[in-house]
């Protein structure tokens, strides 16, 4: 059985950033009425945020969307030092990969 990685890195990313959940729902567009609650749902797992959330909170966050769907910390920090390469920097990664 697999754990749904999703959570942990919502709220592992939104503590790195030091802000609330209600802060981070604002920004990235839900009702203040309801920001805390729907994000402390999204990072209990109860429930899952759709793609297009998720995006929102990976931008706000400055995270790639696919931090999110890592399943171990060195892959997601990966993820994270991958996004912010350029694209040379990136095709250069792969080439050097690719020759070990």
């Amino acid at each position: 059985m697999s754990i749904n990685p999703i959570p942990g890195r919502i709220k592992q990313a939104r503590v790195s950033k030091g802000i609330s959940q209600k802060e981070l729902g604002i920004r990235i567009g839900l009702d203040q009425s309801s920001a805390s609650s729907r994000m402390n749902h999204y990072e209990k797992g109860r429930h899952t945020p759709d793609i297009p959330t998720l995006k929102r909170v990976a931008d706000e966050l400055g995270v790639p969307l696919a931090y999110f769907f890592c399943e171990s910390d060195l892959s997601a920090k990966l993820s994270c030092l991958i996004d912010n390469l350029s694209e040379k920097e990136k095709a250069e990664l792969i080439l050097k990969l690719n020759k070990q």
